[in-house]
């Protein structure tokens, strides 16, 4: 009985798991460059003094990234960019260190400070870029960025910084708490002279919405079944001591 129990009762656990993976990507199915969340469930054996080999418990876990590519969409943003291909660009981690994204929705801060949509400093050669006050901004397909400071004639553009792009294999990489990728070692990814950039382009999420709300639906029923088994756990138990109560 207690084996038909803890069988429904860890499926339903790890079913809320797999739930709560699913919602997390439906939420980002908006935000630039996202990419999904993967889960997988198995069975591991359950082990220790008194418990037989035929004991399992599900455990949701080989949780990784689809590195597919999102939908390029054209914005016309001089500060919108879109990495084409593989690639990632360095932005500040919020503890400091560098950390990598697809999100190219650029802006320039009240301190000249370029960043990202989601305030991340977006990073150089020499670390988060800063610019003078300017007019017009261009970023070239190597992450070159140029301007015409301001007050100056329209006679030419002047190279100020340029945008540090990586590509580091994707098994290398891991997905932070804040959403933002890294190097599973720690440490940090080589500039890559082959990462190419599209102005004036945003790539989108590549959440398969729809294919994401079957998900959700087939978890919910999965978890009423797991239920289900439960509450037949109980019954069979309270069954069976009627008997042993005639005997």
């Amino acid at each position: 009985m207690d084996r038909l129990l803890y069988v429904a009762m860890s499926g339903a656990r790890e079913t809320q798991v797999a739930q709560a993976v699913t919602s997390h990507n439906l939420a980002n199915a908006s935000s630039h460059g996202f990419r999904a969340t993967l889960a997988g469930a198995s069975h591991v054996p359950l082990t220790g003094p008194g418990h037989a080999a035929a004991r399992a418990y599900a455990v949701t876990e080989g949780q990784g990234t689809d590195f597919t590519p999102g939908p390029l969409m054209a914005t016309g943003r001089d500060l919108d960019v879109a990495i084409e291909g593989e690639g990632w660009i360095a932005v500040q981690a919020p503890d400091g260190g560098e950390a990598y994204t697809r999100a190219g929705d650029l802006r320039v801060d009240a301190f000249g400070l370029l960043t990202n949509g989601s305030g991340r400093p977006v990073m150089g050669d020499g670390g988060p870029i800063a610019l003078p006050p300017f007019e017009t901004l261009e970023v070239a397909g190597d992450g070159t960025i140029s301007i015409r400071p301001l007050g100056q004639e329209a006679v030419g553009l002047a190279v100020v910084e340029r945008i540090r792009l990586v590509n580091p294999p994707a098994g290398m990489l891991e997905r932070g708490e804040d959403g933002l990728m890294r190097l599973a070692n720690g440490a940090v990814a080589e500039a890559a002279a082959d990462v190419r950039l599209m102005s004036g382009m945003l790539e989108g999420s590549n959440v398969n919405v729809i294919g994401s709300m079957v998900e959700m639906i087939q978890h919910a029923r999965s978890f009423e079944i797991q239920i289900k088994m439960m509450g037949t756990a109980e019954e069979n138990d309270r069954a069976s001591s009627d008997l042993m109560r005639l005997g």
